[in-house]
């Protein structure tokens, strides 16, 4: 067995950092801009259907951020496509020299501002950390 594959033993603060893969790197940009394209088509929706299309673009960012931590198996896979969501949003909300903007003043706005935010933060709260490996019970016993 290589030293690459063998289990590690003791804390996993005590372990050096190990660098991500491509393929994980490439997984969680994927999320990042699959979180902008939900953030855009959220925007989108809950201006057009109001309450329907609010709750419609929450529950939409709620299951891809889920969707994320479950499919990488740890928090960042929530965090990559809510920090995509984020930017999105942000970018959508600042007005142009021209004064157009997307998001109105009104509540459906604040809302999904708001409410994505805190979906974002509860998703990522939901999903699995990372936990070393061994049995699960207790060392030393």
């Amino acid at each position: 067995m290589s030293t690459a594959n063998r289990p590690r033993a003791g804390s996993m603060l005590a372990q050096p950092p190990v660098a991500p893969s491509a393929g994980r790197i490439a997984v969680h940009l994927g999320l990042f801009v699959l979180g902008a394209v939900v953030g855009v088509a959220g925007g989108l929706v809950q201006a057009g259907w109001f309450p329907g299309g609010l709750l419609l673009a929450l529950a939409g960012a709620a299951g891809l951020f889920l969707g994320g931590a479950q499919a990488t198996g740890g928090r960042a896979g929530a965090v990559a496509p809510a920090a995509g969501w984020m930017v999105a949003v942000i970018l959508l909300t600042a007005s142009r020299p021209e004064g157009d903007f997307l998001f109105a003043a009104g509540a459906g706005s604040y809302l999904f501002l708001l409410g994505g935010m805190a979906v974002a933060v509860m998703c990522a709260t939901l999903g699995r950390g990372r936990q070393p490996g061994g049995s699960a019970a207790r060392l030393g016993k």
